[in-house]
């Protein structure tokens, strides 16, 4: 569902990732975790075209994301081509981004009616659908400043959502939140997991969460993947020396 095939993001002579090759199946769940400035992060953004690739190609459901074909050859892709194959993916941001001045339903519906052209009466029950599985079906009419960090959270899952998307990133989408509302979000996250066929990716530090939740953990250092695995291998037997310095030290931490 989605590859990342030599791909490199450099800023300069710094280079944030190098030579990135990660291959994500359909309705795979995979986890990233790895310390501050490994890359982790700069993944979704790519895959969300918020920062464009130096080097390499991204595909998604098996066709280019942030190339094209034209005349037989592989080219940059095109602002359209991007927004096309973009609409296949969904994010969840660490920090909500929610409209201030429209309340969760109007947040839920913005997307669909704008961007896909859905009738406002069918995005309005789409909507109303997915505010009721992230269990806030009677918040629909409050504004976000009304709402808990943790109900922000669960609209703005609510709201990627909504526009129907392949696959869903997690930008460490618990780490703005206080800790006893945690809980629901991850939760609301587990049954996605359950009940959807979406193909996942996330950049947590809930550790715990990703040994449970994941089909398998990548750790990152230094802009690569350093150590990949089934959960209950990378975090119970780590092969790598500097995935064990990590998880020591975030697991002692915790």
């Amino acid at each position: 569902m989605v590859r990342f095939e030599n791909v490199a993001k450099r800023y300069g002579t710094f280079t944030v990732l190098n030579e990135l090759n990660l291959n994500i199946a359909r309705n795979e769940k995979v986890s990233i975790i790895g310390p501050s400035g490994s890359g982790k992060t700069t993944v979704l953004r790519m895959l969300m075209t918020l920062e464009r690739i130096s080097d390499g190609i991204i595909w998604v459901d098996g066709e280019p994301l942030t190339h094209m074909e034209k005349n037989g050859k592989m080219v940059p892709a095109s602002e359209r081509h991007l927004r096309r194959v973009r609409g296949k993916i969904g994010m969840v941001f660490q920090h909500f981004n929610l409209f201030p001045h429209m309340t969760a339903l109007q947040n839920c519906m913005e997307a669909p009616v704008s961007v896909l052209g859905l009738p406002k009466q069918e995005a309005e029950a789409r909507a109303v659908e997915l505010l009721d599985m992230v269990g806030l079906a009677d918040k629909k009419n409050h504004y976000p400043i009304q709402l808990s960090g943790g109900q922000k959270q669960r609209v703005a899952i609510a709201r990627a959502l909504a526009m129907r998307p392949k696959v869903m990133l997690f930008d460490e989408v618990t780490s703005a939140l206080d800790p006893e509302l945690v809980g629901e979000v991850l939760n609301v996250i587990r049954k996605l997991g359950a009940e959807h066929d979406l193909t996942m990716l996330m950049v947590t530090h809930q550790m715990g969460f990703a040994r449970e939740f994941s089909d398998r953990v990548c750790f990152f250092h230094g802009g690569r993947i350093a150590e990949e695995g089934p959960p209950d291998q990378l975090f119970g037997n780590p092969q790598n020396e500097r995935t064990r310095q990590f998880l020591s030290a975030v697991l002692e931490a915790g």
